[in-house]
């Protein structure tokens, strides 16, 4: 009778107790993941509604399911009576760590962050970035993969991006052609004028607003050097700049207007005769 008296009062003073433990910290395990998945939901609908990119709805998505569940976890061990303080200083120490590790990675992902949400360019933008032009294939968090002018695939650290200069050639929809036209002194400087104006309003594609300019930029050594700036819309930008240049090539040629190349008159004096 005395072991069937302890074994009830064991029962009645450890195991229900535990058992109760057990099941409120599985209920609190249960409900609190199922209100992490609920919350993760209603934030990705708030992005998506906002226009947010899906790459950074995802990883808003996943760090904040990272996080409700970690404090689930936890609240659930304290049910059970675990004490979480020790836990909770040793995550904290672990992510001091692995932050210090991977402090280059965490840079490029904080840059990814900052390039998905403040948009300097999208796919498909033709950029110079970290010292390399190209098209832009992807975007993700700690990289952005270019596609070069002669298909070459080049993948730059965000970081890298995100700290130096960007500049967008895709950004706004016209672009400016500079060009410098150099011709003889000896050559009629009004008549080139009159030609390359010709040449550009033959061209629809090049703006009449804002007006093309042509004007005289510089006396070089051995040639007045003409600048030529006509604006295209921006897809344009190329191809009308290899066909005037072209073109302008083949107009002064046909005109008798010559384009000079670099050249030095050499003096040459006989001391020996002159003395």
């Amino acid at each position: 009778m005395l072991a069937d008296f302890d074994l009830n009062q064991m029962g009645v003073d450890y195991l229900v107790p535990w058992a109760i433990n057990i099941a409120l910290a599985l209920a609190v395990f249960v409900i609190g993941r199922w209100v992490a998945t609920q919350l993760v939901k209603l934030l990705k609908r708030v992005l998506g509604r906002a226009n947010t990119d899906p790459m950074l709805v995802n990883f808003f998505g996943s760090i904040l399911k990272t996080m409700l569940l970690l404090v689930v976890v936890i609240a659930a061990l304290e049910q059970l009576g675990v004490n979480t303080t020790s836990l909770i200083a040793l995550i904290g120490a672990a992510g001091i760590a692995v932050g210090l590790a991977l402090k280059e990675s965490l840079q490029n992902f904080a840059a990814g962050v900052m390039l998905i949400v403040f948009r300097p360019f999208n796919k498909g933008d033709f950029v110079e970035v970290a010292g390399t032009a190209g098209s832009v294939e992807k975007i993700s968090m700690f990289s952005t993969t270019l596609k070069t002018g002669d298909n070459r695939q080049v993948i730059v650290p965000n970081g890298s991006i995100y700290g130096g200069t960007i500049t967008n050639f895709s950004a706004l929809p016209a672009r400016r052609i500079d060009l410098v036209v150099g011709i003889g002194y000896g050559d009629d400087l009004r008549k080139a004028k009159s030609l390359l104006e010709e040449l550009i309003a033959s061209d629809e594609r090049i703006h009449k607003e804002p007006a093309p300019l042509i004007a005289v930029g510089e006396l070089g050594d051995s040639s007045v050097n003409l600048n030529v700036r006509p604006w295209v819309n921006t897809p344009d930008y190329w191809a009308v700049r290899f066909a005037l240049i072209e073109r302008i090539k083949l107009a002064f040629d046909a005109n008798g207007i010559s384009i000079p190349f670099p050249q030095m008159d050499v003096h040459l004096e006989n001391i020996g005769a002159a003395a």
